[in-house]
């Protein structure tokens, strides 16, 4: 799930907020992440979380990565913590002509 903050709050302007199912494919999607954004220039700021073995925070300025296991991830309920953001149709976006 990605939330538009841009309304809420000035500190960031997206979360990315994922699942994982064990703490390898966790380490995966936050190293992928991170290689990606990396290569487009995006340097990560900070990272909390990465041994522990139920959430991971990636913070790249304006927009924050969450890879939660799904128990931490309904803990934390950053959807409903952050319930004033916007759904981002991430997937449409892909899929569309000019993504």
């Amino acid at each position: 799930m990605v939330l538009d903050l841009t309304g809420v709050t000035p500190l960031f302007d997206f979360f990315v907020i994922t699942t994982g199912n064990s703490r390898r494919q966790m380490h995966a999607i936050a190293e992928e992440v991170d290689r990606i954004l990396e290569a487009d220039g995006s340097a990560r700021r900070g990272l909390e979380g990465y041994d522990s073995s139920t959430w991971i925070v990636q913070d790249y300025g304006d927009v924050v990565l969450h890879v939660f296991t799904g128990e931490a991830r309904s803990l934390y309920d950053l959807e409903h913590l952050w319930g004033d953001a916007v759904p981002v149709d991430w997937a449409s976006a892909l899929h569309s002509p000019q993504g």
